[in-house]
Order: C-alpha cells, then sequence, then structure tokens
C-alpha cells in the first residue's frame, strides 16, 4: 500500500518552497495554505484508495492490443473517469480554460503521488498535460478552443510523437511527411514508435502532437514542424465525426510499465491523415522542447514516486522482518541492523533531499513566469531551467538505485514477484531513458544551460549555496556543524568543477563531454545536500521556539546530517574524475573494446 507522505510535502511546500511568495502572484491568489493542504489531502485518499491498489493488477495484466483496438487493464476505465470527476487533470491549467490555475508546485506534489501510487496510470495525463500546454503557448485560436476543453477535461488525452525507427534521439533523422491541403489543413504520412497512450480505450479521442516535415523543409532539425492529429476528426461543433487515418500497428512488450501502452503508430496508410499546424513550418523543434521542458521535468518526478514507494515497501518490511540478531545479540525486526538502518537512510535522504530540490525548482518556475520585477524574474527562470536536466538525469537515475536498495533490504523475498519491489525496479528502469536519456540531459546541462547565460545561473545557484553554508556557521549545534563543514566541501568541489569545464569547453571538448554525467550527478548531489541544509535550519529554529512537532524537526536534521556524512562526500570524488578522468574515457582503441 502507498500513503502519500503529507508531512513532508507541506514542510517542502510551505518551508522551503514558501508557497506564501506564490499566493501573492497574480492569478496563485486561491493558492492559501488551507486551501492547498486540502487538495492534498483528497489528493492522497484518491492515490492511496484509488490508483494504488490498481498497480499491481496492471503490472500483472498489462495492457492488450487486438486488431489495432488496445485495453486497459481492468479498474483502469472506472479510475480514470474518478479521476476527470476530480478534476485531477485541470490543476495547473489557466481558469480561462478550465482549469484550476494552482501553481506548479502542488502539481508537482500531487502528481509525485499519482506516479508513486501507480506510474502507468499516471503516464497518460502527464502526456496530455504536455499537449495542453504546446497549444497554449503556440496554438491558433481555433485550435484552442476546438482542442482544450476537451483535453484539459479529460474527455480526450493528448500524446507526444517524436521517435521515428530509423531516428531514436536524432530528431534531424525524421522522415514523417506532411503535405499542405487547399483547406489549410495537412495530409501526415509516416511511422512513429514509442508512443505513449497512443491507442486505448479511456476516451473516444485521442490528440496526437506529430513532429514532421513539409516537402520544401530545410534539412536537419531547423525543418521540423509540429502538427496536431486527431484520431477522429472533429466537426465544426465540436462533436466527434469520422476516424482519421492513423491507427496503432503493435505495443511493445516491455520491462516494466506494462499497463501503459507504448505503441507503434502509423499515420496516412490510406492516403493521409488530417493534421493541423501548430505555431509555424519548421519551428516544430522549440514547441516540442517547451512540451519536452515540462515532460523532463514530469519524468524526473517519476523518479522520486518511484523511489518514496520503494523506500515505503523497505521499511515497512524491515520494521516486520525478524531474522537472526542484531550486532548488540538482540533478537528482533531487521530494521535493528545497522546495514539495514544505514540502507535506509541512504533512501529516506536522498528521496527527502530530492522532494526538497523539485518542490522548489516548481516554485522557481511559476516565479519565473509571473515576478513583476524583471532581474528577479530572470533569476528564478534561470534557476529552473539550469536544474531541471538535473531533476530529470539525478533523480532517474536514483530512483533505479533506490528501488534495487529496496530488494536488497528485502532480501530473497525482494526477488519474488509477489512482494512488489521488483516492479518497482522493473518500472524504474526506463525512466533514466524516455524524454532523453541521462547522458542528453547532460549535455543539454553542460553544452546549453552552462554556457548560455555565460554562467550566470550557476553563479547564482553557487551563491545561494554559500548563503547557507554561512548561515550555518553560527550554530553550535553538532549536527549543524557537521552539515555546514559537508556542505562547504562540495560546494567547493561543485565550483572548482564548473570553473574547469567552462575553461576546457572551447580546447578540449571530449574531456569536457566525458565529464558530464558525472557532473550532473554532482551538481544534483551538492544541489539537494543544500535544500536538506535549508530544511535543517528551518528545523533548528523551531525547535528553539518549540513550534510544532519537535520529532518531526529533529528527524529533519538528523536526517540532513545522514546525507551531509554519507552522499556529500561523494562530491569531491566526482569532481576528481570530472577534472582529472576525461583524457583515459577516450584513450581505449576501439578495437580493444
Amino acid at each position: 500500500d502507498y500513503l502519500a507522505p503529507l508531512d513532508d510535502m507541506r514542510f517542502v511546500i510551505h518551508s522551503l518552497a514558501e508557497l506564501s511568495r506564490l499566493s501573492g502572484l497574480d492569478g496563485f491568489e486561491e493558492a492559501t495554505e488551507d486551501t492547498v493542504d486540502a487538495i492534498l489531502d483528497e489528493a492522497a485518499k484518491f492515490a492511496g484508495g484509488v490508483l494504488s491498489p490498481l498497480n499491481r493488477v496492471g503490472d500483472r495484466i498489462g495492457a492488450a492490443f487486438d486488431q489495432g483496438r488496445v485495453t486497459t487493464p481492468p479498474g483502469w476505465q472506472d479510475a480514470y473517469r474518478q479521476f476527470n470527476e476530480g478534476g485531477w487533470g485541470a490543476l495547473g491549467i489557466d481558469p480561462a480554460h478550465g482549469g484550476m490555475g494552482l501553481p506548479r508546485v502542488v502539481s508537482a506534489a500531487v502528481s509525485e503521488m499519482w506516479n508513486s501510487a501507480n506510474l502507468a496510470f499516471a503516464l497518460c495525463p502527464m502526456l496530455t498535460s504536455g499537449a495542453i500546454e504546446a497549444l497554449l503557448l503556440r496554438g491558433s485560436d481555433a485550435l484552442k478552443a476546438r482542442y482544450i476543453p476537451p483535453l484539459v477535461s479529460g474527455a480526450w488525452t493528448g500524446t507526444m510523437n517524436l521517435t521515428e525507427p530509423q531516428a531514436g534521439s536524432d530528431l534531424a533523422a525524421i522522415r514523417t511527411r506532411a503535405e499542405k491541403q487547399s483547406d489549410g489543413s495537412y495530409r501526415i504520412t509516416g511511422q512513429k514508435i514509442y508512443i505513449t497512450y497512443g491507442e486505448h480505450d479511456l476516451t473516444e479521442n485521442i490528440i496526437h502532437m506529430v513532429l514532421a516535415r513539409t516537402p520544401d523543409a530545410p534539412p536537419g532539425v531547423k525543418g521540423i514542424s509540429l502538427f496536431l492529429v486527431p484520431k477522429r476528426l472533429v466537426n465544426d461543433d465540436g462533436s466527434l465525426g469520422p476516424q482519421n487515418d492513423v491507427r496503432a500497428l503493435s505495443i511493445e512488450h516491455k520491462l516494466g510499465i506494462h499497463a501503459s501502452p507504448t505503441c507503434v503508430m502509423a499515420y496516412g496508410e490510406s492516403g493521409g491523415a488530417t493534421g493541423y499546424l501548430v505555431g509555424e513550418e519548421n519551428r516544430g523543434l522549440e514547441i516540442m522542447f517547451i512540451m519536452m521542458n515540462a515532460a523532463r521535468f514530469a519524468v524526473g518526478m517519476e523518479g522520486l514516486a518511484l523511489a518514496e514507494r520503494a523506500y515505503q515497501a523497505a521499511r515497512d518490511y524491515a520494521r516486520e522482518r525478524v531474522q537472526g540478531a542484531s550486532v548488540s545479540g538482540a533478537r528482533g525486526a531487521i530494521i535493528e541492523h545497522p546495514d539495514v538502518r544505514r540502507m535506509l537512510m541512504l533512501m529516506k535522504s536522498q528521496i527527502e533531499a530530492m522532494r526538497a530540490l523539485s518542490y522548489v525548482v516548481a516554485a522557481a518556475m511559476d516565479m519565473g513566469e509571473r515576478l513583476d520585477d524583471e532581474p528577479r524574474r530572470r533569476v528564478q527562470q534561470g534557476f529552473g531551467e539550469l536544474m531541471i536536466p538535473v531533476i530529470k538525469g539525478w533523480f532517474t537515475e536514483l530512483a533505479t538505485e533506490i528501488a534495487s536498495i529496496a530488494i536488497q533490504v528485502h532480501g530473497g523475498m525482494g526477488y519474488i514477484e509477489e512482494t512488489g519491489v521488483a516492479q518497482l525496479l522493473r518500472d524504474a528502469r526506463i525512466t533514466s531513458i524516455y524524454e532523453g536519456t541521462t547522458a542528453i540531459q547532460a549535455n543539454d546541462l553542460i553544452g546549453r544551460k552552462l554556457s548560455r547565460d555565460k554562467g550566470a545561473a550557476m553563479r547564482a545557484v553557487l551563491g545561494a549555496m554559500h548563503g547557507t553554508v554561512a548561515a550555518l556557521i553560527p550554530h553550535d549545534d553538532e549536527a549543524l556543524n557537521a552539515i555546514r563543514v559537508h556542505l562547504l566541501n562540495a560546494v567547493e568541489a561543485l565550483s572548482e568543477a564548473e570553473e574547469f569545464l567552462v575553461a576546457e569547453n572551447g580546447r578540449n571538448i571530449e574531456k569536457v563531454y566525458a565529464g558530464s554525467v558525472p557532473f550532473l550527478k554532482l551538481l544534483g548531489v551538492v544541489a539537494g545536500g543544500w535544500q536538506l541544509a535549508r530544511a535543517a535550519l528551518l528545523s533548528a529554529d523551531r525547535l528553539s521556539k518549540n513550534e510544532g512537532d519537535a520529532g518531526f524537526y529533529q528527524a529533519k536534521i538528523t536526517t540532513a546530517r545522514f546525507y551531509a556524512e554519507h552522499v556529500l562526500p561523494q562530491a569531491l570524488g566526482l569532481a576528481r574524475s570530472i577534472m582529472s578522468g576525461g583524457q583515459s574515457v577516450m584513450a581505449l582503441p576501439v578495437e580493444r573494446f
């Protein structure tokens, strides 16, 4: 069973992400503490009571394919109906388009619950949100009026169609064609693979966002356009018309997320599917990056969510499982064994670091859009954009590690399917691959995010980290002092590695990119420790004032200290490998592999 960690979620939202700053922004006036807490309570009930019980069913039965039709597992349709009745897909959408207009930090917390409870189910509304965002930003008024309301209500769902059989992450190799028709529409022909929820039985219509080329498009990524291609055509009055020339050819048989249909889609087998241009011709990649940025943050939240579910399973098992005697000689549950406790603390501390970082980034993205003060707005926007590849890459790599640790805590029972933790490992493995592999995230971080503003965003982050270190100095508390020492060492290692990469970027590009993934991990490790240090400072202050739950705040300090002593030291090793290990990466001749 999954129980949302509401206490920690609320602490991060209200204290670290500072919801009160967001509720003072134009459009977020309704995001009060009481309202947000009530939403979290209801989301937790739906996640634990409706979605979580279907997780094992979805894994065991999976999605089924028969002659172009996809059937979701038992209970899926009813759960989706309840999801729509609750208005859950509309949380972050502007009220002008039928949404609730809540900040991203609230949507992030709720999406964490959906993904912890049932990742395969949560993928469907996640893709729909991406389609909505693309239409809101670049769609014509006619497309917005026709397609956004049913997408927001959940009556229809959306997809993202990038990958083709001959073109994995290389979008320049896309061959799907789009020919303009006399009525302004386009005829789409081609094939796409790995299309999540490309076909299903949850809704009557599916709105596909498809990358394609027009006949006179320039070569490479500059010649890509984005088209909206509905499964069923839509009449002028909004009613559904005939089937479009688009169908699913098959679904993939996968390691995990069995209930999420991953489809091979064919467009235009009978003359051409009708599609509509979104934005301008040859500028589709810009729009797709809008969708991908949101999707990458969302996939990072999947990593956090799966890690949380794995931790809960391991913790509960460790509390109940009696095996041998502890090193003290007492016989009891395995949670009394030091190494089991170490594993649980490793899971717990990294999960809390991920949650704190992602919620703070979500709040920064909101402020980056809505602050009136232009310099402050740019700082928040730069911070959010810098951290998105870290959230996607570091979180998802940790998800696989933490799910593996959960199996280790279970021992032999973890390798048996009936305990459920094996599913979490299988489900987690794809998250560091889809929506851009960890290497792609690291390349984005090194090649674009660090360089495009001449390092301004990174310098701002390092400055904020040093500010937290400085705030820890006056404390003579043993735990806070330990956190200060390790955080300072880690921040200095991060700064040295960043300066090295910037200096080498124009001299030895292979050496720089050989260290790109280690640098992404380094930034994640230190940023996570920074947020836990902030949490420890806030907790210490509340303890000194006898405010709130003393046990909760003491646990926050203890967890932050564990992270500082067991995780932050990784920063020094990662920095050394980045600065001295690049040459050996490319040194071995190809024939010696």
